[in-house]
């Protein structure tokens, strides 16, 4: 799903911190649900 929405970041886990990883899941959260509004 990630790939699929442009989000390489959240394909793989990068961060070793679990803060990092949601913070940048709720950013590609946002920043999907704009693309889906801005249609």
């Amino acid at each position: 799903m990630s790939w699929l929405a442009g989000c390489r970041r959240l394909h793989r886990r990068y961060e070793s911190k679990p803060e990092h990883f949601l913070a940048f899941t709720a950013i590609s959260t946002s920043l999907i649900n704009y693309r889906r509004l801005a249609k």
